[in-house]
């Protein structure tokens, strides 16, 4: 090999054992932040307290009080919330993991829970008692006699199937743009498209046990903190990611999908 070669591959040698290696890349939501250890949740901008509840099938209160929340469960983005119940030894249910510095003023507050909404006082009949649902229609302000009222008066596209996390609630058919309206009183807590799978999102709660959801909307029309009665109109329906013109609709009590179809009336 020539002398002048053999110095230019000594060189190029020397230079890539000098070269550090390539950071790991970092998939913890932003360039240098550490990693969401397991069991946490890493809050986002836009993130409540209730939605995170609710995109992991927890009682929003249960989560509030493994992460020692006080109302008006201040979150921020950045911050680690745990997502089960601290260790016995341990001494605080207060995540461990680093916290970024809290926002400004104008940064995400989440809403307190509503005071002033109720639960329906009337047992929910039990599963035996329900009819299936028919493919006819019935009018959206049919009132049940657990309280709950049908958001859309189309028929059901597909049932609620307990072991199946897609299927946490019933998708009803309808028409691109109908009115959407509550199904029962209460407060909105989430208004938003944070939730993948859901599309344009409302949750309303209804009073400390019941939550209701309405996913798949065209046009979102009410906002987190305002009270809404039942049968009022909230959001315009929308379409599914099939292309499909539906609401998807979930109860949930104490965080936990329930079949709507045990609450809505018969038809």
């Amino acid at each position: 090999m020539r002398p002048v070669v053999w110095l230019i591959v000594v060189l190029l040698l020397s230079a890539c054992a000098a070269r550090p290696p390539a950071p790991i890349e970092e998939r913890s939501g932003r360039p240098g932040a550490k990693p969401v250890a397991p069991g946490y949740y890493r809050v986002n901008s836009g993130d409540t307290l209730y939605a995170i509840a609710f995109g992991h099938g927890l009682d929003f209160r249960r989560l509030a009080r493994w992460n020692d929340l006080r109302e008006p469960y201040l979150i921020y983005p950045g911050q680690d919330l745990r997502l089960s119940a601290p260790s016995s030894g341990s001494t605080s249910g207060q995540s461990k993991q680093p916290r970024s510095s809290p926002p400004a003023e104008s940064q995400r507050t989440v809403n307190p829970p509503a005071k002033t909404s109720t639960v329906p006082k009337q047992a929910s009949p039990t599963p035996a008692q329900v009819k299936p649902a028919s493919s006819s229609s019935a009018p959206a302000g049919a009132v049940a006699p657990s309280g709950w009222l049908w958001p859309v008066p189309g028929r059901v596209l597909r049932g609620f199937l307990p072991s199946d996390p897609s299927r946490n609630g019933i998708d009803i058919a309808g028409r691109e743009g109908e009115s959407v309206v509550a199904s029962a009183a209460g407060k909105v807590v989430y208004s938003g498209n944070g939730l993948l799978g859901y599309g344009e999102l409302i949750i309303i709660k209804h009073g400390e046990q019941w939550l209701s959801a309405y996913g798949h909307n065209r046009k979102r029309l009410v906002a987190e903190g305002d009270a809404v009665k039942a049968g009022q109109k909230i959001a315009e329906l929308g379409r599914n990611d099939r292309s499909e013109p539906v609401l998807h609709f979930e109860i949930r009590s104490h965080g936990k999908p329930v079949n709507p179809l045990g609450h809505l009336p018969a038809r």
